[in-house]
């Protein structure tokens, strides 16, 4: 799995959530819907919800500067993750969010063949021969702490799994403006 206690900009216990899920996600396998996840301060949980917390096997020693993720609804299948994340508040219970979401990515050098028109773009990637397919799991937190785990289809195993602090920008900006106040606007 990644090191990410070698990034100093990473939070470790948003690492270690966004990881718990990534490999939550490989257990099912792929080609799965996008999932949503509220991610809570452990010690919130155990002190909130103490019969849940026993059957999760955790306690006030284990809850310390951890975060648990509570899966959430199914989201809307007729619905691409990055409309709905724009309708998306979260409570201030909820110290952070993460995404999973499979996706097509392109080498570079496509770029420029891409269409306009969405659907003609979509079956491009679809049909290029050099598409690989990933699944994102991304993380963000109030405090503004961000993290990713990537894992291509090609090569699906733990220790090709590659996580870092800003892999998907795109994705992680929206995840963040999900957890802005909206007092703060």
């Amino acid at each position: 799995m990644t090191d990410f206690d070698a990034d100093l900009d990473v939070d470790p216990a948003l690492a270690a959530a966004v990881l718990e899920i990534e490999n939550h996600a490989a257990g099912e396998g792929w080609d799965q819907p996008a999932r949503l996840y509220a991610l809570v301060a452990t010690a919130t949980l155990v002190e909130r919800e103490p019969a849940l917390a026993a059957l999760m096997g955790l306690d006030e020693a284990s809850a310390e500067g951890s975060l648990t993720p509570v899966e959430q609804d199914q989201l809307a299948p007729d619905q691409p993750l990055e409309v709905a994340l724009e309708s998306i508040v979260w409570p201030p219970g909820v110290a952070g969010c993460a995404a999973v979401v499979e996706r097509l990515v392109l080498p570079p050098d496509a770029d420029s063949q891409i269409p306009e028109d969405p659907r003609s773009a979509e079956e491009f990637a679809r049909d290029h021969p050099d598409r690989q397919e990933v699944r994102i799991v991304a993380g963000a937190t109030r405090a503004g702490a961000t993290y990713c785990a990537l894992r291509l289809r090609a090569h699906d195993d733990d220790q090709s799994v590659v996580g870092g602090a800003d892999l998907v920008p795109g994705l992680l900006h929206l995840l963040g403006a999900t957890l802005e106040d909206e007092n703060e606007e």
